[in-house]
Order: C-alpha cells, then sequence, then structure tokens
C-alpha cells in the first residue's frame, strides 16, 4: 500500500511540474518566435506592442489562476490557457505573414531604428524583457516610426535637418530606456 502511495505522489508530483513547465515552454517558445520577427522585420513595433500586451494579459491571468489554487492550475484552467496561447500562437503567424514589416533602409535614422529593434529582440529572446516593458518599449518605438513616416511624406521622403535631430534626441531617449528595462 506505501508503495501505491508513494507511486501515486509520485506521478502527481511529475504531472504538477510537467504541466507548469509546458505552460513556460510554450510561453518562452512564443517569445522565441516574436523576438526572430522583430528581429528579421516580420514584426512591426505595433503588431510587437500587441502581442505583448496579449502575453502580459495571459501572464497575469495565469499567476493570478496560480495564486487562487495554492500554486497550481486545475485543468480547466490548462485547457483555457492552452486555447489563449493557440490564440496569441496563431496571431504571431498571422502579424508574421502579413504585408507589413519594418524594414528601416540605409539612413542614419533607419540604422538606428534596425538596431533598437534589434536590441528589444535580443531583450526578449534573453528574458530580460518581460511581456510589459516589451510593449510599452514598442509602443515607444512604433509612435517614432509613425513621427518618421509622416514627417518624410510631408517632405517628398526626406527629414529636414531640424527633423533629424528631433528624431535622434527622441531615439536617445528610447535608448536608453531600453537599456534600463534591460538592466
Amino acid at each position: 500500500m506505501m508503495k501505491r502511495l508513494t507511486l501515486t505522489a509520485t506521478f502527481i508530483g511529475v504531472f504538477a511540474i510537467t504541466s507548469f513547465g509546458q505552460v513556460n515552454q510554450r510561453k518562452e517558445n512564443q517569445q522565441d518566435r516574436i523576438a526572430q520577427g522583430v528581429q528579421s522585420g516580420q514584426l512591426t513595433a505595433g503588431e510587437t506592442a500587441n502581442l505583448e500586451n496579449k502575453e502580459r494579459a495571459l501572464n497575469g491571468e495565469i499567476r493570478a489562476d496560480r495564486k487562487a489554487d495554492g500554486g497550481k492550475l486545475t485543468q480547466a484552467e490548462k485547457q483555457q490557457i492552452n486555447r489563449q496561447q493557440n490564440g496569441l500562437s496563431k496571431q504571431i503567424y498571422t502579424d508574421k505573414h502579413n504585408a507589413a514589416s519594418d524594414h528601416f533602409g540605409n539612413s542614419e535614422v533607419g540604422r538606428r531604428q534596425e538596431n533598437q529593434q534589434d536590441r528589444i529582440a535580443q531583450g526578449i529572446k534573453s528574458g530580460r524583457l518581460n511581456a510589459g516593458q516589451t510593449a510599452n518599449l514598442e509602443n515607444r518605438e512604433a509612435a517614432l516610426n509613425h513621427e518618421v513616416n509622416a514627417d518624410r511624406k510631408y517632405d517628398n521622403g526626406h527629414l529636414t535637418n531640424a527633423e533629424r535631430k528631433q528624431v535622434n534626441r527622441q531615439q536617445n531617449h528610447l535608448s536608453r530606456a531600453i537599456y534600463k528595462a534591460k538592466h
């Protein structure tokens, strides 16, 4: 009887660790897919911010469910999380394979934008940036990209010297924010 009880307890412990590990591994895999999309330019800053906001909400839900259930997830919660992760996975795929992309060109502004996206992607991949930090940085990056694009449209595809200086200051602020968030 004792052997049977020990075996059952071991099985339950392994199952709990496995389900916990599966949720975390899936989350990590999706973060890697997002980082790869940022790095390759397949995901725009706006798309990345949206995905990271969804990831942050799901992470918060998982934490709340675990807290309410003594650190564990019920079978129903696991199924719900799996459905939500499936939806997020589909969204990542859709966003990576749509026509929108972030390719910044060879200008100094474009090279800095690309460099900062690479730094954000590295932070996602290494785990130094969580979903909330990434969403915040990507929202700021998206706003700056929108501003640059609007300025270029207004000036026949070019930025004036004053606009370049302004964008450079904003990129400096964003660069410092990336550094602070990663450290």
